[in-house]
């Protein structure tokens, strides 16, 4: 977007609708008389008597515990510099939105009119029962130094200038990266700070922190290296002082053989000859906004082995505060932090340092144009759509804040912790936590046909790293091992067997002993032992072998098969369980209100009435057995006889009478529409007897397949819901079919599911 339409797009964004970009909305009900007494006069009463008595009850009954202030002098505006309190409002707006949208935390910000620190320590002072937390924002220095180091001896809340700290953990964790990827020493290596303002001045105590030694530290500000010589020091800049060099010692000649540059300063100060002057594998982190120290383009042409950060998401790795601030504050309101301190920081720096190494899901790579991102010179910082940052930074500071006796509630089930850190986002991911975590329990064996796939390939590595289950891979070895090298994916040590190779392992022998049994399974099926040993050759007859054999625990297939050329051979060899009738499928939607189970949506076309009590029975069991209860709606276009004509009412009449027969106890009911299962109030108005009572059912249970499929497409795909499955139920032993384009987060998922699975069977 060129900048006339930026000027012009940014104005009508702000101004559309309801001016600006906040608002506040109530979050208990409020339909009639009796909630407002409750809200307010008389009932408010209470929870103030609770408050008064017990101070801590404050963050029981009120929001306090998820309120951060955002405040704000205007004196130091992103870029503008100081344009004034009311000018930095729509500033201040928007972080309140980030803080919302990244971590679930409400804001207020706060524009103060006042550039005297006394005023604006003692107005935040006296606001401090309203607040969590408290985030210092583009506060010109030196001022912003005493207004944090004051409010933070004065206030028993967490308070943190993000200007300063922000940029600081995020490059810290960049750093840390990149010089692990160079094989360099943070205690041995010449850094060069080119700024000498807050966020400069930060950075450059979070990396002696972490290990950088201040001889080896040279910060220059527009008047040249901080020296002792110099008679003009002010604020913190004496801290950094360096005569180890004279003190004309220019920007050019001191980066000759700099192994590191860290721009806080103004565009297009860094030239190409400079940056030729610097050490092997130098790194450059040119943070200047909107324009850097040197182009990126520029950088790299000039020294095509360095390491590039800039502050722009449109190259690559961007420093950007929003990876940090939003889970700091995250993990200090969750144990209720007295402050921010540096051990806190340091563990947001290596929470962020790990995850950049960790492979990327599906969809950060999208959000990316369908880049390929894998840690290296061009990743070495998350980027900041990944979904997994609150659950790495938040516990890793939560921890942090424990570890060092600041936390006044400290989280006792991080398992738990995580979850809801998870489900605050919308998208809930706690099922697939759920999933894992009960995967790790007890590894299984977990062949992996159509193993040449990239992404089959990607989810075995994720698999292989988070350790929840053992890979296998089936298929063409070099077809595998060159997707391997091609994409960097990982997998040391992982078995890569190949069916139709003539001799490798003892491939033959095990290849004969497969045909031997397929053929004795099926040749009153009509095929011939000549037929049985071509189809062994084939990745899908292989695996399901392996698993009948007890050569591996479950197969993963069908990614890039049709869906009937994976379930036929495995009905064929593992069949369905004793006392199954009718193998089923599932598919899992992850909606707002938690994951809602759909059945069957793969493979019966014709049921009768006990096929769906049936298939009703194989969910509830696959449902409880992810600690969820079920609350199971059979669905149709009638409500209970409404319209009695129709046949899958019929269907479904008699499939719930039959159920409610066997399982008295259980919460099922139907026919019914969709609609009613989902919505309880509407449910009880008109069908008050229904046994979902005043529930919303997470089970839904159709008529036919074709239904089945249409709404799991139709709610999946329309409303942009993650999905889990389809996850077969009913058979001897686990096998699960990828939807053919899977992605790989949902491949993994799947693998989690045979997994369970897996150690069901074995018990």
């Amino acid at each position: 977007m060129d900048q006339s339409n930026l000027k012009k797009e940014a104005l009508f964004y702000h101004e559309k609708g309801r001016p600006g970009k906040i608002e506040v909305i109530p979050t208990k009900e409020t339909a009639n008389q009796r909630d407002l007494s409750l809200a307010y006069s008389p009932g408010v009463a209470e929870p103030c008597l609770a408050i008064h008595n017990h101070p801590e009850d404050v963050y029981r009954y009120t929001a306090k515990g998820n309120l951060v202030a955002v405040i704000s002098n205007g004196t130091a505006v992103l870029g503008l510099g100081d344009i004034g309190a009311e000018a930095g409002k729509p500033v201040m707006e928007g972080k309140g939105l980030l803080f919302k949208i990244y971590a679930d935390i409400d804001c207020f910000d706060l524009e103060l009119n006042t550039k005297d620190v006394d005023e604006f320590v003692r107005t935040v002072k006296i606001l401090e029962p309203t607040f969590g937390g408290v985030n210092l924002e583009d506060i010109s220095a030196p001022g912003c130094f005493e207004i944090e180091e004051r409010l933070k001896r004065e206030l028993n809340i967490p308070v943190m200038h993000d200007d300063q700290h922000g940029t600081a953990i995020i490059s810290a964790a960049a750093l840390l990266n990149a010089l692990d990827l160079v094989k360099k020493d943070i205690s041995k290596v010449r850094i060069v700070v080119n700024g000498a303002g807050a966020s400069a001045i930060s950075c450059t105590r979070l990396y002696v922190s972490l290990g950088a030694r201040k001889e080896n530290v040279f910060l220059y500000d527009s008047k040249g290296l901080i020296h002792p010589d110099r008679t003009n020091l002010d604020g913190k800049k004496p801290e950094f002082i360096n005569g180890t060099v004279p003190a004309d010692t220019s920007l050019a000649e001191i980066l000759k053989e700099a192994d590191v540059f860290i721009g806080l300063s103004r565009g297009n100060v860094l030239s190409q000859e400079m940056v030729k002057g610097m050490a092997r594998d130098c790194i450059i982190f040119a943070m200047a906004n909107p324009d850097p120290e040197i182009r990126y383009e520029d950088a790299k042409e000039a020294r095509p082995d360095c390491i590039m950060a800039t502050g722009r998401s449109d190259y690559p790795n961007q420093v950007n505060n929003v990876l940090g601030f939003p889970f700091i504050f995250r993990g200090a309101l969750d144990v209720r932090a007295s402050e921010i301190n540096e051990e806190m920081k340091i563990a947001a720096v290596h929470a962020l340092a790990g995850l950049a190494r960790k492979p990327v899901p599906d969809i950060v790579n999208l959000a990316y144009g369908d880049i390929d991102l894998n840690f290296g010179k061009d990743y070495i910082i998350p980027k900041p759509v990944d979904p997994r940052l609150i659950t790495e930074v938040a516990p890793a500071v939560a921890k942090a804040a424990m570890d060092t006796g600041v936390a006044r509630h400290p989280i006792t089930d991080w398992e738990d912790y995580e979850f809801q850190l998870a489900s605050r986002l919308g998208n809930d991911n706690a099922l697939s936590k759920i999933i894992e975590t009960k995967a790790k329990q007890d590894l299984k064996r977990i062949v992996f046909i159509d193993a040449d796939n990239v992404s089959i390939l990607k989810a075995a590595q994720i698999v292989l790293e988070e350790r929840i289950a053992i890979p296998m891979l089936l298929g063409n070895r070099s077809k595998i091992e060159a997707t391997i090298s091609e994409y960097n994916i990982r997998l040391p040590q992982i078995p890569i067997i190949d069916p139709g190779a003539p001799s490798s392992n003892g491939n033959e022998e095990r290849r004969k002993h497969y045909a031997d049994k397929l053929y004795a399974k099926r040749k009153r099926k009509g095929i011939t032992y000549r037929e049985a040993e071509d189809l062994v050759q084939t990745n899908t007859y292989y695996g399901l072998m392996m698993v009948e054999e007890g050569d591996a625990d479950a197969m993963i297939g069908g990614l890039a098969k049709k869906y009937p050329h994976t379930i036929k051979p495995a009905l064929q060899i593992i069949g369905a369980r004793s006392g199954v009738k009718k193998v089923a499928s599932m598919h899992i939607l992850i909606t707002r209100h938690g994951p809602l189970f759909l059945a069957d949506t793969t493979i019966n076309h014709f049921l009768t009435a006990e096929d769906i009590a049936g298939i009703t029975e194989l969910v509830y069991d696959e449902v409880t057995g992810l600690n969820i209860d079920p609350r199971i709606a059979l669905i149709t276009y009638s409500n209970f006889g409404s319209v009695p004509k129709g046949e899958s009412a019929a269907l479904m009449n008699e499939a719930t009478a039959i159920l409610h027969k066997r399982h008295p106890d259980w919460m099922v009911d139907g026919e019914m529409q969709a609609h009613l299962a989902l919505n309880p109030e509407l449910r009880q108005k008109f069908y008050p007897f229904s046994r979902l009572q005043d529930q919303r059912a997470n089970v839904l249970i159709f008529p036919s397949l074709s239904s089945a499929n249409i709404a799991y497409n139709l709610l999946g795909f329309t409303s942009n819901l993650p999905i889990i499955g389809p996850v077969l139920l009913g058979l001897k032993k686990p096998v699960h079919i990828l939807q053919m384009g899977a992605s790989v987060h949902q491949i993994v998922d799947m693998v989690g599911m045979a997994a369970i699975h897996a150690q069901r069977a074995g018990k």
